[in-house]
């Protein structure tokens, strides 16, 4: 997980973001996990805050490093529905099917095959 730093989030609200409103574009996160998408930014600890300016009539914007209550992630899965080609294995390719399974692949992967086998899961199953 990643955490912005407080120097970060000064040095980013000290930039002169006038010359960049032109150029800043924003879309919804398509491709994140659903438990990622729905997690409610309500249920952690707000560790750092900052406002950053806006022109007269905009919005201001304020960014936020939360600290969660708790973590929780998709970590069961069904190994036979993943592994699609029937060999024993879950390949790279296959884990994509689980958003947090790809995420935590190569910690996973000890043997560094490019696959899992049932032991190597034994606590996601």
């Amino acid at each position: 997980m990643n955490i912005i730093r407080p120097a970060l989030l000064l040095a980013l609200a000290a930039l002169p973001w006038n010359d960049c409103a032109a150029q800043a574009v924003s879309s919804p996160l398509v491709q994140a996990p659903v438990a990622v998408r729905e997690q409610p930014l309500a249920s952690g600890t707000v560790t750092h805050q900052v406002q950053l300016p806006a022109e007269p009539g905009q919005a201001a914007v304020v960014v936020r490093s939360i600290q969660p209550d708790n973590v929780a992630g998709n970590y069961r899965i069904d190994f036979d529905a993943l592994d699609v080609d029937g060999d024993g294995f879950i390949g790279r390719d296959e884990a994509q099917a689980n958003p947090a399974l790809a995420d935590e692949f190569d910690s996973l992967d000890t043997a560094r095959r490019g696959k899992l086998t049932r032991e190597q899961l034994a606590g996601w199953l």
